[in-house]
This record gives C-alpha cells, sequence and structure tokens, in this order.
C-alpha cells in the first residue's frame, strides 16, 4: 500500500524520528506524536514494514508491505458487533482512550453489551472522573497516552478505587510496554489492533476474575 501526498516534506534531521512515540515537530498542544507511531506498531504486529521517502518541498511518500496470507471463510451470522450473551454485563468500565472516533465508537459497543461506560480522553481526565464515582468495576485504557501513561495512572486511580481491576490495551510491545510498568501482561492487556469481539471477550474475563489476580 502506498500513500504520498506533494506537501512541504520531512527534513533530514526529522526523518529518522517520524516514528518515535511522542516525537513531533507541532506546537506544544496542537500534536502528540503518536499517529505514526501507532502505524509502525500495526504494521510490525502484522509481520510487515513500512518504507518512507521525503524531502522538504517535495512531498512525502510512505509503502506499506504486508505478508500474503490466504483468504478465509466469514460465515453469515458472525458479525462481532453484535452483542453476545455470553459476553454482557452491567458493571461500571472507566474507558480511557486519547484517540475521540476510537473512545467513542468502543464506547458505543460497550453500552450495547449492557455496560455502563465512562469515556476519559487521557490519564488526568480518567482520575478526575474516577475520584467523582463510587463504583468503577473495570479501567479500560492505553498505555502510551500523553500527560500520564497507563501505568502511573493504575497506580493513582487504586488509591482512589481499590477494588477497581484493569485492561491495558496498546499497539505497542515488548520494552515500550515493559517501560511503563504494566504488570500481569498475560491476563490483563490486550494488544492493538484487537476485533470488538476480542475486547468485550478480554473485559467479561477480567470482570469474572478475583481480585488482585
Amino acid at each position: 500500500m502506498t500513500v504520498s501526498d506533494n506537501g512541504s516534506g520531512i527534513s533530514r534531521e526529522d526523518l529518522p524520528h517520524i516514528f518515535e512515540p511522542f516525537y513531533t515537530t507541532k506546537p506544544s498542544g496542537e500534536g502528540t506524536g503518536l499517529g505514526l507511531a501507532t502505524v509502525y506498531g500495526i504494521v510490525k504486529q502484522n509481520k510487515g514494514f513500512i518504507w518512507v521517502y521525503s524531502e522538504p518541498g517535495s512531498g512525502s511518500v510512505f509503502r506499506i508491505y504486508l505478508p500474503c496470507v490466504k483468504a478465509r471463510d466469514i460465515s453469515p451470522g458472525t458479525d462481532s458487533s453484535r452483542p453476545q450473551e455470553n459476553v454482557r454485563g452491567t458493571e461500571t468500565i472507566l474507558l480511557v482512550e486519547d484517540e475521540p472516533a476510537v473512545r467513542r465508537s468502543t464506547a458505543e459497543f460497550l453500552r450495547l453489551h449492557g455496560y455502563n461506560i465512562i469515556e476519559a480522553r487521557d490519564g488526568v481526565d480518567a482520575l478526575t472522573l474516577a475520584s467523582g464515582h463510587n463504583t468503577i468495576d473495570l479501567v479500560v485504557t492505553d498505555v502510551v497516552m500523553p500527560r500520564m501513561s497507563g501505568g502511573t495512572l493504575a497506580k493513582e486511580i487504586a488509591k482512589v478505587r481499590p477494588h477497581a481491576r484493569f485492561l491495558f490495551v496498546s499497539g505497542y510491545a515488548g520494552k515500550t510496554i515493559l517501560d511503563h510498568k504494566v504488570v500481569d501482561l498475560e491476563t490483563n492487556f490486550l494488544q492493538k489492533p484487537y476485533t470488538l469481539r476480542q475486547l468485550s471477550s478480554k473485559i467479561r474475563n477480567a470482570l469474572n476474575s478475583a481480585v488482585g489476580q
């Protein structure tokens, strides 16, 4: 897949850093520097690689290479957006996601499954909301976010809502996640990109698990 433009291009100094989390040339408050880092993470998760060529004043060209896979049948009636009885619930979930489109669509999906959803745009917002709600059964949060990481958020929320459980999601893997001190990745972590069916199943498992596991 190739994406190109005829914009201002990228300087030689900036080019080696464009896939780094939080690296941005935009003024403070106008960009998080997570867009290309997320793209890079998704491509790598799918065993592909991304190539970029750019010159100042001549635009940029991005090429994504992915391995071939065999097509598989999708049987009628397997729509992952359809609520499933075995993953429904009535618990209160604090959803922390700094990408508005992702947050809104995920919240709508979970509400269709019966959950009470509290939406937070980042960790700082989530901490304020957690302090104002008596009941929070589960916190679903991204790991890498501006202002406050998911790992730091978990520690702070545990002080005011000690019985809340956590499900961490991220497009990053390996050392990046470990650097944010998110523990127990085998049971309370979901790698992006994920299907809504995978998310609902993981949420149900987290809510059904014993506190402290």
